[in-house]
């Protein structure tokens, strides 16, 4: 009777443990199932209304490298249609996956090699990979590593800045290039507009009307592809909360909520305003200034905001100067900021600024010695390329005087050449003191180059 009570004990011990094993293993072939839904309902469309992004004559020359192309930009910048567009371009077959499907909200590291297996099993072996908004998947860089040495290409979007080099380039090795998307330039925009010009239309009266009436609206309304498809700013306000609580409040755990959001709406409500990490301490009630500097940090790695450093030659004047405020997109400021005044000068230096961070990597605001303000300083190739000045209107001789008199005290002290007053819509050539300043209309300026 003890043996077969003993006997039964085991038994029923071994059940117990097989069927463990039986409902690990149902687990699994549960989840591969998901990922198999979730591949087979995220089939790529056809692009409607197709913009050619700025940025696609980077992508063709990095389509034709092994490297793994990582492209990131604030969410809803268009890096899932900019994909797309790639896929039906170039590759009719490929792997793609979009992570922000809820249905992958448990997706881990160890699920790469499920996901590698159902891929194959549907489409073939050796198929480019086209990962999008991968951001939330921790150590996804060491499967996309293990893979590259195997021969596959990869296509890989996110919303956090933290994907580009400097936080890369230990995790790649040298393995991946690196490009941003922005909302929609004034080109792009005038593209989804479908507002067809060329340079001479600048010089002609009806033409360049045309141009100046889309450039009101865009200074204003900004480039968000989503936002400028449905004209409602429940779609600004969404995505400016997404970014808020899914990319940083969520990822970073941060605990001061309240003060974080103040944090970030008066950042929004103050665009080309200075600021310094004390004073935003002290103004909010943070612990510490390094609270200060860790949540802005953050809300620059989502994309949503810049700080501009003044430049000096110094490491150390650069980090004890205060520093000047820029958001990713006029649109979400006119929807999401505090209106305490008309900001036409202030949208249209944001403006520039995003112009400018499209074209160059390191940007500066200028201050002279007699304390001039130069808005913005182009530094390349160990030297300093370009100084330009921002003002919506010079009509009043005394505010062309200072803005004239900043860039020309400017050019002596540095030694640039290349100065620009850019407006919104005064054009003329200054020489002063054997300075050559060019006056020109932002619009101008963009379209022209």
């Amino acid at each position: 009777m003890k043996d077969f009570a003993r006997n039964l004990s085991l038994t029923t011990k071994g059940f117990v443990y097989n069927l463990s094993i039986s409902m690990k293993h149902l687990g699994t072939i549960m989840k591969q199932d998901t990922l198999k839904e979730v591949i087979l309902s995220q089939s790529i469309r056809p692009v409607k209304n197709e913009v050619s992004r700025e940025i696609d004559q980077e992508l063709e020359r990095y389509a034709k490298l092994p490297h793994a192309v990582l492209i990131s930009g604030i969410r809803r910048s268009g890096k899932s249609t900019l994909l797309e567009q790639l896929i039906n371009k170039r590759h009719a077959k490929c792997y793609y996956l979009n992570f922000e499907d809820e249905r992958l909200i448990n997706f881990k590291t160890e699920d790469f090699d499920a996901l590698h297996e159902i891929f194959i099993e549907l489409y073939g072996d050796n198929l480019p990979f086209f990962l999008d908004e991968i951001q939330n998947i921790e150590n996804w860089e060491v499967f996309v590593r293990r893979l590259y040495k195997q021969g596959y290409k990869f296509y890989i979007t996110g919303s956090n800045a933290s994907m580009l080099s400097h936080e890369m380039g230990t995790k790649l090795t040298g393995r991946h290039v690196d490009l941003e998307l922005f909302p929609f330039s004034f080109k792009e925009y005038l593209q989804f507009q479908k507002v067809n010009y060329d340079q001479n239309d600048l010089y002609l009266t009806p033409q360049r009307a045309l141009l100046k009436k889309h450039f009101n609206l865009y200074l204003k309304e900004g480039g968000m592809p989503e936002f400028l498809q449905y004209k409602d700013s429940i779609v600004l306000q969404r995505t400016y909360d997404d970014i808020l609580y899914r990319d940083i409040i969520t990822r970073y755990d941060v605990k001061a909520i309240k003060q974080f959001r103040s944090l970030s709406f008066y950042l929004m409500s103050n665009i080309s305003s200075k600021f310094t990490y004390n004073n935003l301490k002290n103004l909010f009630g943070f612990g510490s200034v390094s609270t200060v500097k860790n949540y802005i940090d953050y809300l620059t790695n989502s994309y949503l905001l810049f700080p501009l450093t003044r430049f000096a030659f110094s490491l150390k004047s650069q980090e004890q100067a205060p520093r000047k405020i820029y958001a990713i997109d006029n649109g979400m400021v006119e929807k999401i900021a505090f209106k305490f005044s008309q900001k036409q000068g202030q949208y249209l230096e944001n403006l520039v600024y995003l112009e400018l961070r499209r074209r160059h990597k390191e940007l500066y605001y200028y201050e002279t010695k007699n304390d001039l303000e130069v808005d913005f300083l182009v530094y390349e190739a160990g030297k300093i390329q370009a100084l330009i000045q921002v003002s919506y209107d010079i009509s009043v001789e005394q505010t062309k005087t200072r803005e004239i008199n900043a860039l020309v005290k400017a050019m002596k002290e540095t030694g640039c050449e290349t100065a620009l007053l850019l407006t919104y819509d005064t054009k003329d050539i200054l020489t002063i003191e054997n300075k050559t300043i060019q006056i020109l209309p932002v619009y101008h300026w963009i379209l022209t180059k």
